[in-house]
C-alpha cells in the first residue's frame, strides 16, 4: 500500500477540529491513527471508577461532554470523551487503589476488628448464657432443697411429739401465714420471697403426675389379696362417688353464686412449665439402658437390689411421663399420661424380672420399698408429696384477692362437697356390703394423694396401697370426662366448672380442664387445695372419726 503524506502546510489543529466535529457524535469514528490511546485511557477511566479513593459524591461534568460508550475484550464501558483531549491531566487514575497499601491496610484491619468483635460478641453471649443456666440449676437445687428440708424436718418433729396432724399442712399454714403477714408489713420482702421459690414451684407443678405413679405402678401387689367381687365394688364406689361429688360441689356453687351476685374479675396470671426437650429424653434413656444392664449383671451393684434397680426404674417412669406427654390430644382422652406412665414402669420391672428370672413381684416390690434406710423409686417420687402440700400455700397467696372475692361462694362449694364425699363413701360402702377396712381405704377418694394417705392413716387397717390407687383411678376418670359431663350438666361459669373439677379429681382433673379452659384454673388450684384442707381438718377431729366408723359399722 502506498502512503499518502500529508500536506505540511495544512495547520493541523484545523484539520483535528475538523475530525472532531465529524467525530463527536459517535464513538466508531474515532481516528484509526490512535487506537492504543483509546483503548488505554478507557481502561483508565474504568479503573478510576473502580479503585478511586476519593470521595464517592457525584462529581459535576460539564454539560457540553458527552460520554460513549467504547467497547474492550467484549465488554461495555463508558469513558468519558474529555480524557480524549487532556489524556494525561487525570495522573491519579494510573494508580489503582488495590495497588496502594495504605488504604487496603485499613480495610483489612477494618474486616478483622469487626471479625474479631463479632467473635468476641458471641463468646460474651454463649458464656453469659452458661452462666444464667448454671445460676438457674442452683437457684432451683437451692430453692427446692429448702422446701423439702423443711417437710423432713416437720415430718419428724410430729413423730417425736406423736402428733397424728398432717405435718405438710401445718408447714402450709405457717408459709401462708408468713406470706400474709409479709404482704401487710413488707410487700417487697413478700414478693421477694414468692419470686425466690418460683422455680421449685414450677418443678413440682411439671412433674406433679409423677408423684402419683407409684400407687398404680404397684397396684398388681395392692389388689392381690382383694376379693374379685369387692374389687367390682370398689370400683363402682368410685366412679359414681365421682359423678355425685362433681353435680353436689358444681350445683352448690350456682346456687351460691346467685345469692351473692359477685362479678367476677380477672385473675393473676399462672405461669406455666417448660415442655420436655429432646435432650432431656436421650438424656433418660442412657440411664434406663446403662441402669438396666448393670442391675442386670450385678442385682446388689449399689448395695442393694432395690437400690440398684432405682434408677432404671426411674427412668422407665419418667421415659413414661414424657412420651405421654407428647401424645396428640385425641389420644390423651382415653390414655392418660400417667397411664402410660405406670405401664412403662410395668414393662420395665417386667422385663427385668423375665430376664433375671426372678418374677414381676420382687421386682415391684424394689420400686415401692416403704423403708426410708432402702428406698425405691417409687419412694424417692412419693417422697415429693409432702412438698406438693407446701406448695399449696404459694399458690392460694397468689390467688388471695381471688379467694377473698368469691369466699363465699369457693368454700361453702368446697365444705359441703368434701363432707358429702366422706359421709356418702361410708353410707354407699356399708349398703354394698364391702369390708370395713376397704371402705376405709378409700374414705378420700376425692383428696389428693398426699393428704389422702394422711387420714387414712387416722385409721386403724386402711390399705394405703389402695387408698392411693383408688385417688389415682378417681383423677384419671375426671381427668377424660370431667369436660363432658361439665357441658351435659350445663355448668357455664368458671367458677362452678373449677370447684366441681377440683373437688371429685383433685390435681389430675384440675391438669386436664384448665390445659383447655385457662379461666377455671385459679379456681380450680384453690379448691384443689382447700378440698384436702378441710378433709384432713374433719378426720382429725376424733367425733368425726368415730360418727364414720360408726356408718361403716
Amino acid at each position: 500500500m502506498s502512503i499518502q503524506k500529508k500536506n505540511p502546510w495544512t495547520p493541523p489543529r484545523k484539520k483535528k477540529k475538523k475530525k472532531r466535529k465529524k467525530n463527536r457524535s459517535s464513538p466508531s469514528t474515532l481516528p484509526m491513527a490512535s487506537p492504543l490511546v483509546a483503548q488505554t485511557v478507557q481502561i483508565c477511566h474504568h479503573l478510576s471508577k473502580q479503585f478511586s479513593f476519593k470521595s464517592q459524591s457525584p462529581v459535576k461534568r460539564n454539560s457540553r461532554t458527552k460520554t460513549p460508550i467504547g467497547v474492550y475484550n467484549g465488554s461495555q464501558n463508558v469513558y468519558n470523551r474529555s480524557y480524549l483531549i487532556k489524556p494525561c491531566a487525570p495522573i491519579r487514575v494510573l494508580e489503582p487503589r488495590f495497588l496502594q497499601m495504605g488504604p487496603q491496610e485499613t480495610c483489612s484491619s477494618r474486616g478483622i476488628s469487626m471479625k474479631s468483635t463479632s467473635s468476641e460478641g458471641s463468646t460474651s453471649t454463649s458464656s453469659s448464657s452458661i452462666s444464667q443456666t448454671v445460676i438457674g440449676v442452683l437457684h432451683l437445687l437451692v430453692s427446692l432443697g429448702i422446701i423439702l428440708a423443711m417437710d423432713k424436718l416437720l415430718k419428724k418433729a410430729f413423730v417425736a411429739a406423736a402428733i397424728k396432724f398432717p405435718s405438710a399442712l401445718f408447714g402450709m399454714f405457717c408459709i401462708f401465714s408468713v406470706l400474709v403477714i409479709l404482704d401487710v408489713t413488707i410487700p417487697a420482702a413478700a414478693t421477694s420471697l414468692m419470686n425466690f421459690f418460683e422455680p421449685a414451684l414450677l418443678f413440682i407443678q411439671r412433674w406433679l403426675p409423677l408423684f402419683y405413679v407409684p400407687s398404680l405402678v404397684v397396684l398388681p401387689l395392692s389388689v392381690k389379696d382383694i376379693p374379685a367381687a369387692s374389687g367390682v365394688k370398689i370400683c363402682f364406689i368410685t366412679a359414681g362417688g365421682w359423678l355425685a361429688s362433681l353435680c353436689v360441689a358444681g350445683f352448690t356453687a350456682i346456687a351460691v353464686r346467685k345469692m351473692v351476685k359477685t362479678e367476677m374479675t380477672d385473675a393473676e396470671p399462672m405461669a406455666k412449665p417448660s415442655p420436655f426437650s429432646p435432650l432431656e429424653m436421650w438424656a433418660w434413656s442412657g440411664v434406663f439402658l446403662i441402669s438396666f444392664v448393670v442391675a442386670l449383671l450385678n442385682i446388689t451393684a449399689l448395695g442393694t437390689a432395690a437400690t440398684t434397680c432405682l434408677p432404671f426404674l426411674l427412668a422407665s417412669t419418667v421415659l413414661g411421663y414424657m412420651v405421654g406427654t407428647g401424645l396428640p390430644s385425641g389420644v390423651k382422652k382415653v390414655f392418660h399420661p400417667i397411664i402410660c406412665c405406670a405401664l412403662s414402669a410395668d414393662f420395665a420391672a417386667l422385663a427385668f424380672g423375665y430376664l433375671s428370672q426372678s418374677g414381676l413381684d420382687p421386682v415391684l416390690g424394689y420400686y415401692l420399698t416403704k423403708v426410708s434406710s432402702n428406698p425405691g423409686a417409687g419412694d424417692v417420687l412419693m417422697g415429693f408429696l409432702g412438698s406438693v402440700i407446701l406448695s399449696f400455700s404459694f399458690s392460694m397467696f397468689k390467688q388471695r384477692k381471688l379467694v377473698k372475692r368469691h369466699a363465699a361462694e369457693i368454700f361453702t362449694s368446697v365444705i359441703v362437697s368434701t363432707i358429702f364425699s366422706l359421709y356418702s363413701t361410708a353410707l354407699v360402702g356399708r349398703l354394698v356390703e364391702l369390708e370395713p377396712a376397704l371402705t376405709v381405704s378409700i374414705l378420700p377418694r376425692c383428696i389428693t394423694v398426699a393428704l389422702a394417705l394422711s387420714i387414712v392413716s387416722f385409721f386403724e387397717g386402711a390399705n394405703t396401697s389402695l387408698t392411693a390407687a383408688v385417688v389415682v383411678v378417681t383423677g384419671l376418670i375426671g381427668a377424660n370426662f370431667v369436660q363432658a359431663v361439665l357441658d351435659k350438666l350445663n355448668f357455664r361459669d368458671p367458677i362452678a366448672r373449677g370447684i366441681a373439677t377440683a373437688s371429685s379429681a383433685h390435681g389430675l382433673g384440675t391438669a386436664a380442664l384448665s390445659a383447655k379452659e385457662p379461666e377455671a384454673l385459679p379456681f380450680c388450684a384453690i379448691a384443689y387445695a382447700l378440698t384436702g384442707i378441710f378433709g384432713s381438718l374433719f378426720c382429725s377431729v376424733p367425733a368425726v372419726r368415730q360418727s364414720l366408723l360408726a356408718i361403716i359399722g
